[in-house]
């Protein structure tokens, strides 16, 4: 009776760690956000384990059951596409469920995104606060204004669509000469990592339109 949250790779298929391979085959079932993007990694391991779909816009009916099911005696595994399950990606709503019901939770250590943007972009990493993704329209003013004022490291995700836009916000709110790092497609063929004032990284992507998954790491205030 347990419920394990294990990380799957970001890019690089080879930053699956032997334990997590390990836990995957032996679990009773893996709870998935998208079965046919995990169904590749499941294969590309040999793991048979049954699987099931939960996501964002099914774990609220999802949860209960599957808690029932770990208190049976079941144990099982929750991976997101990509990452460290709840960062970003489902699973809070089920950790907490589980936590409240004395299920015994088990987060195996492994690839997130935003650790190596931050460790990679030379800026100050003993203090630092992750975002995740900005509000996309309501709240969206009011947290950069509160975040403008933040001396520690500042971390976002962002979509590829979305970057010259956020950008644009952090000259406005940050300031055009505020140190700025933005990492994309961590641990693909393509990894890249941009440094400079929010000036100079804007006017780069502004020129390069950007693709794939993308962290922004902003330096606190001075």
């Amino acid at each position: 009776m347990k419920l394990y949250l294990v990380p799957t790779p970001i890019g690089n298929l080879e930053d699956m760690t032997f334990r997590a391979v390990k836990v995957l085959k032996e679990v009773d079932f893996i709870l998935a956000e998208d079965t046919r993007t995990s169904g590749k990694l499941l294969k590309h391991f040999e793991i048979g384990t049954p699987m099931h779909s939960h996501h964002m816009h099914n774990e609220h009916k999802t949860v209960d059951m599957i808690v029932k099911r770990i208190q049976n005696g079941e144990t099982a595994a929750l991976i997101s596409d990509a990452g460290t399950p709840a960062i970003s990606d489902p699973g809070f709503l089920l950790t907490r469920a589980c936590v409240e019901q004395n299920i015994p939770v088990d987060c195996l250590p492994g690839a997130t995104a935003f650790v190596p943007a931050l460790v990679n972009s030379g800026l100050p990493n003993d203090k630092f606060v992750f975002e995740g993704f900005l509000p996309v329209k309501k709240g969206r003013q009011t947290r950069l204004k509160l975040l403008a004022e933040e001396n520690r490291t500042i971390i976002f995700y962002e979509s590829p669509h979305k970057l010259l836009k956020t950008l644009d916000s952090c000259k406005e709110y940050f300031g055009a000469d505020r140190l700025i790092s933005v990492s994309r497609e961590i641990s693909k063929l393509h990894e890249e990592t941009v440094r400079g004032t929010v000036e100079e990284v804007f006017n780069y992507y502004n020129i390069h339109p950007p693709k794939g998954e993308i962290v922004i790491v902003v330096s606190g205030k001075k």
